[in-house]
């Protein structure tokens, strides 16, 4: 399974031509609005954008306002809904729209949702009990908001058959050429995403695009200073004795002083260290996989990409290529074979 999505349908036979509905919704952000206008305006879909105010019209982000010809009546005749990003916050649906996802949904219409979209669909209760995407910035709001949904903050898109939900931004790119993939085939796809000059699908998912949270520590904890001398050895085999014997603890004792004070194990904290500076080697340098692998501590080339699988859903070579900086390229290529020597950010001493 693809970690760009889960439970995937299977493909219906192709229609003559796919109705697809846009509701505009309040202060809708403009380029999650925008994406299901350039991906389903071709020949294969009949597109309409509805209006969800009383007067039919909509009031758009950044102070501009979208007259629509059609009212919330369009979802009754739409084979796909679409719904955008709703505005964050204290944001609550107008009840007419619900009542239409809901009929749509009862019909047998499919209902995806562009990031904070996925709030609406909840709203709706069209996410009870369903596997949902959303922006990974509003996980865990749509989580306590909404405790039936089963969240996946992973994901850049969730097909769950007829409810699907994507993740923030550019995710929403690619759940509307998955559904096209899913009416029309993978070169119908392609062709789409040739036009709009974006990969037909894209590797990985969002883990890639979080940054690591930092742990707090108070800076006159006993832990502090062995955190810092830990970081300093990322490259070296650092066991959980040696920072038990670091901070004059039993291992026992450092363990549950350690979870107490970070909310995880030394394992896992030292893990997701030496992870944050595999991805920061591949940012910033031109090393090679072997040696990003080494100075992080994570051991072989097989090693970091078996990581990057697990926890990014990519691999070194591909999150290189998204994240790398532009300036680490003409940096490597002024200073020669000497890039990969000392000075590198993340070299840790000799033994990196």
């Amino acid at each position: 399974m693809s970690p760009a999505m889960s439970s995937p349908a299977m493909s219906p036979a192709p229609p003559d031509r796919v109705r697809v509905t846009v509701p505009v919704l309040e202060h809708t952000a403009l380029f999650e609005l925008a994406v299901p206008c350039a991906v389903f305006e071709e020949p294969r879909y009949a597109l309409t954008l509805c209006g969800t105010a009383p007067d039919g019209g909509g009031h758009l982000a950044r102070g501009l306002r979208l007259e629509t010809e059609r009212g919330l009546e369009a979802v009754a005749e739409a084979d796909l809904v679409v719904v955008p990003a709703c505005v964050m916050g204290d944001h609550v649906s107008r009840p007419e729209l619900l009542e239409a996802l809901r009929a749509a949904y009862a019909r047998g219409a499919r209902i995806a949702s562009l990031c904070s979209g996925a709030f609406v669909l909840a709203e709706a209760g069209l996410l009870d009990g369903r596997t949902a995407a959303t922006h990974w910035m509003y996980a865990d709001e749509l989580r306590r908001r909404f405790p039936s949904v089963r969240v996946d903050e992973h994901s850049l898109y969730v097909d769950d058959g007829q409810v699907l939900t994507s993740a923030g931004t550019a995710a929403a790119i690619d759940l509307c050429l998955h559904l096209v993939r899913r009416d029309f085939g993978a070169a119908a796809a392609a062709e789409v995403a040739r036009r709009l000059v974006v990969a037909p699908h894209r590797e990985g998912d969002q883990a890639q695009y979080v940054p690591a949270p930092p742990v707090p520590v108070r800076s006159e904890d006993a832990l502090a200073p062995v955190l810092d001398w830990a970081l300093a050895r990322l490259h070296e085999p650092l066991a959980i004795g040696d920072l038990a014997a670091r901070a004059g603890m039993s291992t026992r004792s450092f363990g549950r002083h350690f979870a107490g004070e970070t909310g995880t194990t030394p394992l896992k904290w030292l893990n997701r260290q030496r992870l944050a500076r595999a991805r920061e080697l591949l940012e910033s340098t031109e090393l090679p996989v072997e040696s990003v692998a080494a100075r992080s501590g994570l051991g072989t080339a097989d090693g970091l990409r078996q990581h990057f699988r697990r926890e990014l859903g990519t691999t070194p070579a591909a999150y290189r290529r998204t994240f790398r900086a532009p300036e680490a390229r003409a940096r490597s290529a002024a200073s020669g074979p000497s890039a990969s020597g000392p000075g590198v950010p993340g070299g840790g001493g000799a033994g990196g």
